[in-house]
């Protein structure tokens, strides 16, 4: 079982601790719920160590990439991060993934459950291409930092607000001296930073964040909140919402997806197929909210008019919210093809009446409008 080089200050600062992707990981301090709402209100300081950092270099690393993602790489400017998917050949996804476009490389932040599988595929498709893959997860550590006050901790921190990368993109910059790539996307659907530092750093640049973030009420966040945060803003996590069996527009990411790119990429006839109607939908994610007192979480079923029709991919309270929501696919197949046209549309499907089976009681919700609780990312 791996450990962060932060692990100690965990222990030291009493969380709870569990096993994640194979990392001995803090999911909880106190208080998920407090947690979670100190990060809406103030700011909250996370590990997310675990996942990994895989830097793309050489004369075709731009050919590689368009290979690799759907996305359009050729017009990513500098300093800028994009979600990608990693699709494989077929269209569903060994992974989603950060990249980021730097002076003379590409950074791509992976999933840690993911990382051995991303590292085989990258490598799988760099045979024809003059690229260098380097994975030096081993060498650096990353914080998140999220939450309104965030830029004011990175300011006090010495970084002024206009010298703060904007949203979606990233510096190469120093924090208390040492470098660090200041980063600024989120997973928490709040405006904050991701700190990318070399592992010999971390723990100083933790406890003074931590130090720095007391007069605005910062508060250390394991992952049960990080994922509660991540629900309310409708966000995927792979393993969960998306896997090797879901296509980007079955999972709801069409936006996120060119209709013009010209080259060709691993499983691009299938993924554009979909995104311009050629090719149906079997499944689609969708999000909902409990009408009855209930929780459904992962794995339950779902049912339309009394058919069972799909099930739950994530699921929980919303602490901002005080309701129960979730994500869950629909299928479009057999009996319930009929669905594929009922909910072909957001003007369709919102407020569509489904049950959930939990603990074999079935329960009423309806699907809603994503995300559950508005974005705050300033751009």
């Amino acid at each position: 079982m791996k450990k962060t080089f932060l692990y100690d200050e965990h222990i030291a600062l009493g969380a709870k601790i569990v096993e994640f992707c194979g990392w001995q990981m803090p999911v909880q301090y106190k208080s998920i719920i407090d947690e979670h709402k100190n990060v809406r209100q103030n700011a909250g300081i996370f590990d997310v160590s675990h996942m990994g950092q895989v830097f793309v270099s050489g004369d075709d690393a731009l050919d590689f990439l368009q290979r690799i993602v759907p996305q359009d790489v050729s017009k990513f400017s500098l300093n800028h991060a994009h979600y990608c998917q990693l699709p494989n050949l077929n269209g569903t996804l060994i992974d989603d993934l950060i990249v980021y476009k730097l002076k003379n490389e590409y950074l791509i932040i992976v999933n840690a459950s993911r990382q051995e599988a991303d590292l085989d595929w990258f490598k799988k498709n760099s045979k024809d291409f003059n690229v260098n893959i380097f994975d030096k997860s081993d060498e650096f550590s990353m914080i998140a930092l999220q939450g309104p006050k965030a830029l004011n901790i990175i300011e006090v921190a010495g970084i002024e607000k206009e010298n703060q990368p904007k949203f979606f993109t990233v510096s190469e910059t120093k924090l208390f001296g040492s470098e660090v790539y200041l980063c600024r996307t989120g997973y928490t659907g709040e405006d904050g930073f991701e700190i990318i530092c070399k592992n010999a750093d971390v723990v100083r640049i933790w406890k003074k964040l931590l130090e720095f973030g007391q007069k605005f009420s910062i508060t250390p966040v394991g992952l049960g909140a990080r994922d509660t945060l991540r629900l309310e803003a409708a966000l995927c996590l792979y393993g969960a919402d998306i896997n090797d069996e879901t296509t980007p527009l079955e999972a709801d990411l069409g936006w996120s997806v060119p209709k013009d790119k010209k080259e060709n990429y691993n499983g691009k006839q299938v993924i554009l197929g979909q995104l311009n109607g050629e090719i149906p939908l079997t499944k689609k994610l969708f999000a909902f909210e409990m009408i009855d007192k209930a929780i459904a979480r992962h794995g339950a079923e779902v049912y339309i008019d009394g058919k069972k029709c799909g099930c739950v991919t994530s699921g929980s309270i919303s602490p901002t919210l005080g309701k129960n929501i979730g994500l869950c696919l629909i299928y479009f197949e057999g009996e319930n093809s009929y669905l594929a046209t009922s909910l072909n549309t957001k003007e369709k499907s919102i407020g569509t009446n489904i049950q959930i089976m939990v603990r074999n009681k079935m329960y009423n919700a309806k699907i809603v409008k994503k995300p559950f609780v508005a974005k705050k990312y300033v751009k």
